[in-house]
């Protein structure tokens, strides 16, 4: 078993490490700016709504309305997308440009499927924090020059 003060070691060990990391990182120009702590933000709200539309779609589905297959699919992908996107920008992963171009694309796509149901307030909610999401990473997209 691990003593108090072999795991208090080991905290203050990760903590430093974690922090010389930081800062090399942040020094070699990767440190997460205020547009893209936005679009995080923004992946991350359109990722819980494309969750609810998806389980709204799965009630419809299970009340005969088979018309919500298309959207309950593309609901799911884009969550997932979403997630993904939120996470890799925020801590300004090398790979934030690629998930985020997918994820503006995935959300394009999502709110197209979900604009048909324009009498749904689900739909329409999950449409509209898809655009905002697809807005905030071509934002930046355009400004990280990709």
């Amino acid at each position: 078993m691990i003593g108090r003060r072999a795991f208090g070691l080991a905290g203050l060990s990760a903590l430093g490490l974690a922090a010389m990391e930081g800062s090399l990182y942040a020094k070699e120009g990767g440190d997460a700016g205020h547009g893209d702590m936005a679009c995080a933000e923004a992946c991350s709200d359109c990722q819980r709504m494309c969750d609810m539309c998806a389980t709204h779609c799965a009630h419809m589905l299970a009340d005969g309305k088979k018309d919500h297959l298309a959207t309950l699919g593309t609901c799911r992908d884009c969550a997932d997308l979403c997630a993904a996107a939120a996470q890799i920008v925020a801590r300004g992963g090398p790979f934030a440009a690629l998930v985020c171009r997918a994820c503006a694309d995935a959300c394009s796509g999502c709110a197209k499927e979900c604009e048909k149901f324009p009498d749904d307030k689900h739909m329409k909610l999950c449409a509209e924090e898809c655009r905002k999401c697809e807005k905030a990473c071509r934002t930046m997209l355009e400004h990280a020059g990709h």
